[in-house]
């Protein structure tokens, strides 16, 4: 294969190989990569849809050549390769599902076929045909007895009845004669398909199959018997397909289903655990390690935890065509190649841009992978039937590229939270228990401490114990500065008039005091005329009379001539007098 470099992905790819003209029309869930003859060298596996028609099979390619292609019956849903036995070499078989079947190729050639078990028939469908058959009725009334059983039945009719009636009147009567002798069935057909690890989880460990239903079903195969393992219903018809896990350990099954929503199946479990409700219809669905990646119909992808939650949500620059995982160990990259409309491949490392690829015409399937003898290869088909493959250089460097509005990179990363303590879980499990109680409780404190705190400040307002006056004629504001070390003190005061152009008058101060601790010089002064705005200081003396070394509080009270009520109060703690004790 020659290589040259490729254009419009920075020079991080290498074109290996483009034909235009492959005859390719596929999905992603049609290709695969794998090693089919233990030589290790990877081929490429395609499920070819044809024209839609006719034309279907599947080819093998090596390198640039198409080695193998054999016949499909109907068109192929889903393709995987997987180890079903542990003979010698390990070489993996391929299943292809196609309508009610799964055809099992191994070498090369066909090896197994299994059909979906057939669907409960309508009793009131098969006693119409059994009229019919034995003569009693014509096909006019067999076709008003069908289309009268089609409106009212809870178990749908099968598809001979559904094609009887979308006939014409000239032609009923041929189709009778021709299946009325048949017996009737009702199978159901696959739409998506994955593998599951049986028991452990290496690479060439035997795999069962996964396999999603038009019924809403989801069945797990034995590998070797093809029998069915394990049944899980849904509430609608899945369409895409993700599986992690081990059948024997713990698995988990993510399937997007056709109402617009995605449902989380487990082990021991027929029905889902989780449901995560998007805004639009999913195109692709990529787990990359615990998280999934979803791309939507509405030109966005978005991130969601394994349990539902989302975690975040970018716009696209055209609908979402297909995608797929870029897995690369060897770098320790975990990527989402993204396939759009405007003939653009973005890589995608959780919400940022890593790299753009410019592809000729509209990608319908990627697969990235080993194919050859290189880890890091790209293949895409075209809308025109292309096929491209391009391989990662080794000296490709990817940086995240945050170009999206929002927080920076830095708010996702996870904190590292310790994890419970014992004490933590049994105080949870004590306030589970006792919840309703501990909330009365709660409100009956707040409560107490609310009628308390009312309280106190009422009588603060009734007795004027505030700094602050609650007049709103004389609004003062006071503070007591002490000054000494005994026995003798210096009591400043620091008055203020907060009004904003009101003076006041007939004021004055009083002291209320021990007589066997304190004496004071003034116990009652006049102040004067207090212009708003200005500090008054106004200073006394205060003498220590008492040899025990002990001190109390001296309240000080602000008056006004015209009214009996102080108009604040200080109280001030004075000091313990340190001469009297030296001495």
């Amino acid at each position: 294969m020659s290589s040259v470099d490729s254009s419009g992905d920075g020079g991080k790819w290498l074109d290996a190989h483009y034909d235009p003209v492959a005859g390719l029309y596929t999905f992603s869930s049609c290709i695969d990569l794998a090693d089919l003859s233990g030589d290790r060298e990877s081929r490429l596996v395609v499920g070819d849809l044809g024209t839609g028609s006719s034309g279907m099979k599947l080819k093998v390619y090596r390198g640039t050549a198409l080695i193998s292609e054999n016949s499909l019956l109907d068109l192929p849903a889903g393709l995987v390769a997987f180890f079903m036995d542990l003979h010698e070499p390990r070489i993996p078989a391929v299943a292809v599902a196609s309508g009610p079947c799964i055809y099992v190729y191994k070498n090369l050639r066909p090896y197994f076929k299994f059909t979906l078990p057939s669907l409960d028939i309508n009793p009131l469908e098969q006693d119409v045909w059994q009229q019919a058959r034995e003569g009693q009725i014509d096909p006019v009334m067999l076709k008003e007895m069908l289309e009268s059983i089609r409106k009212k039945a809870d178990v749908p009719l099968s598809v001979r009845s559904l094609r009887f009636l979308s006939l014409e009147s000239d032609e009923v009567d041929e189709f009778v004669q021709l299946y009325k002798q048949q017996p009737i069935r009702r199978q159901t057909v696959i739409t998506c398909i994955g593998t599951l690890k049986k028991s452990t989880a290496d690479e060439d460990g035997i795999s069962c199959l996964v396999i999603g239903t038009e019924n809403s079903d989801v069945f797990i195969l034995d590998p070797e018997a093809f029998t069915i393992l394990c049944k899980m219903s849904l509430p609608t018809v899945p369409t895409i397909m993700d599986v992690t896990g081990q059948f024997d350990v713990e698995f988990r099954i993510t399937v997007a289903c056709r109402n617009g929503s995605i449902y989380i199946l487990r082990r021991e479990s027929e029905k889902p655990k989780y449901c995560i409700e998007l805004s639009s219809h999913p195109v692709g669905l990529v787990r990359v390690g615990k998280n999934m990646v979803v791309g939507c119909t509405d030109e966005s992808l978005q991130g969601f935890t394994q349990k539902g939650k989302k975690l975040w949500k970018i716009i696209l620059p055209a609908p979402v065509t297909t995608m797929a995982a870029m897995d690369l160990p060897t770098r320790g990259l975990q990527a989402v190649l993204v396939g759009l409309a405007n003939c653009q491949v973005h890589l995608y490392r959780d919400k940022n841009l890593l790299s753009t690829i410019k592809t000729p015409d509209t990608v319908t399937s990627i697969c990235f992978g080993r194919y050859g003898r290189e880890d890091g290869t790209l293949i895409m088909t075209t809308k025109g039937g292309g096929l491209m493959v391009k391989i990662l250089k080794r000296t490709a460097v990817f940086d995240d590229m945050d170009s999206t509005p929002g927080p920076p990179l830095a708010q996702s990363v996870r904190l590292n939270v310790p994890k419970k303590t014992k004490l933590y879980v049994d105080q949870t499990l004590r306030e589970r228990e006792n919840g309703l109680a501990m909330h009365r409780a709660f409100h009956m404190d707040l409560s107490r401490t609310r009628v308390a705190a009312a309280r106190a400040y009422v009588k603060a307002l009734e007795s004027s114990l505030t700094p602050m006056s609650s007049s709103l004629s004389k609004p003062l504001k006071m503070n007591a500065v002490v000054q000494g070390l005994g026995p003798s003190f210096k009591l400043t005061l620091n008055i203020q008039n907060t009004a904003s152009c009101r003076p006041i008058m007939n004021l004055a101060i009083n002291f209320l005091y021990d007589d066997n601790l304190y004496r004071i010089r003034n116990p009652y002064m006049k102040i004067p005329l207090l212009v708003p705005g200005l500090i008054y200081p106004v200073e006394t003396f205060v003498e220590c009379t008492s040899d025990k070394g002990i001190s109390d509080i001296i309240k000080v009270f602000v008056l006004h001539e015209e009214k009996s009520s102080p108009l604040l109060t200080a109280h001030i703690n004075m000091p313990v007098s340190e001469g009297l004790v030296l001495s």
